[in-house]
């Protein structure tokens, strides 16, 4: 499976420069780094710190998705706007897709950085997809991305041209995040000698978009998420059991898996971000079921279960106990065992008043420890922001 993100023909946030075609003048985008730089505002000649967006994906397009879906989480994707809280003055900037050409010396050699004089102090790219046309676009003095899915594809033997340009360009950045503390090692493993300084990254969720909610009278099991590593097959036969067990209890299960799911649970293909808010203040358990992998698949929709104050049984892969804890906000259990998740689901189910109180641990542990306002104080530290 090849990650290349596909090309986005929406350049209303790109430089764009003319040309001539057949006798007419058309835009089109300018991918050169001049013009990127000629993007991203100043006064000073150097800006202070860029995150760099995918194009098509930073905060205008954001608004955008607010107005049209009702509301989003954050001002910008993931919530990095509140990087200004740092102390620093922050911009967005999309940077365009690499081309062809670009993406095979990518495999080859690597993106290399520019030897131009810098505009801009510190550029951020949020995963390694947007790191390498970071790489090509921006002229900064420091880069930092994080790594979230590369570890995984490399330990299943992907060879392609995505994995193999990401190994030739991450150790051209100044250092590297991962949101799964056993994925540090695995990142210096894959990256080796020349790998840059790797930190752990604790995941932050909108405490705000995702409030507190009163605690349901009726038993609802909810699940939510459809990303690769996730278990549909251990998901609905554990949702199985619980509904022999549990005839009176209702399951919910967004996901887009063709798996076929077990009578009484009611599955939907997609939601937005306030139904899918809104679907977790309904549950009294939310359960999460994933495959084996390193980047803790999951924790997004398990904080926001738990910033609305409910109870989360989930897969015990590495890395997820830095933001559930067993027993008291949380339930982990073996992955792969659809008996284990039943029985914790069923447990919680049985006392209200627990699950009750195991949802206020964990949005009390949301608040203090994996806020988006924490998580930007951390991503500060880690960059010298």
């Amino acid at each position: 499976m090849s990650w290349w993100p596909c090309p986005s023909h929406r350049t209303a946030s790109a430089a764009c420069r003319h040309e001539v075609s057949g006798g007419r003048r058309r835009r089109r985008p300018d991918l050169s780094r001049r013009a990127i730089s000629g993007m991203i505002p100043t006064t000073s000649g150097i800006t202070d710190l860029v995150v760099a967006y995918r194009q098509g994906k930073g905060p205008d397009a954001w608004r955008l998705r607010a107005l049209a879906e009702g509301g989003l989480p954050g001002a910008w994707p993931y919530g990095l706007e509140q990087l200004n809280a740092t102390g620093r003055t922050v911009t967005a900037v999309e940077v365009p897709e690499l081309s062809g050409l670009q993406r095979r010396i990518a495999a080859t050699v690597g993106i290399r950085r520019s030897r131009r004089p810098a505009t801009t102090r510190l550029g951020l790219a949020w995963n390694e997809t947007t790191a390498l046309p970071m790489l090509a676009a921006l002229h900064a003095q420091r880069m930092f991305a994080g790594v979230i899915w590369a570890t995984d594809a490399v330990a299943a033997g992907d060879h392609s041209t995505l994995v193999r340009s990401l190994s030739r360009s991450l150790p051209r950045l100044d250092g590297l995040w991962t949101l799964s503390r056993p994925q540090v090692e695995a990142v210096k493993l894959w990256l080796g000698r020349s790998c840059p300084p790797v930190k752990f990254l604790p995941f932050g969720v909108d405490t705000e978009f995702y409030g507190e909610r009163p605690f349901p009278d009726q038993p609802h099991v909810v699940s939510v998420g459809g990303d690769r590593d996730r278990d549909p097959v251990t998901l609905f036969e554990a949702m199985s059991l619980v509904r022999e067990r549990r005839p009176d209890v209702r399951v919910s299960v967004q996901t887009s898996s063709s798996e076929p799911p077990p009578d009484g649970v009611d599955v939907v293909p997609h939601l937005r971000h306030h139904e899918v808010r809104d679907l977790l203040a309904s549950a009294s358990v939310v359960a999460i079921a994933t495959r084996p992998n390193l980047h803790a698949s999951g924790i997004t929709v398990g904080l926001e279960a738990m910033s609305t104050g409910r109870p989360v049984v989930a897969s015990a892969t590495p890395g997820m106990d830095d933001y559930f804890a067993d027993g008291q906000s949380s339930r982990l259990v073996a992955p792969g065992s659809a008996h284990a998740m039943a029985e914790a689901v069923l447990d919680l189910l049985a006392d209200r008043d627990a699950a009750a109180a195991m949802g206020k641990v964990g949005r009390k542990s949301v608040e203090t420890r994996h806020s988006v306002a924490t998580m930007c104080q951390h991503l500060a530290e880690i960059t010298g922001a």
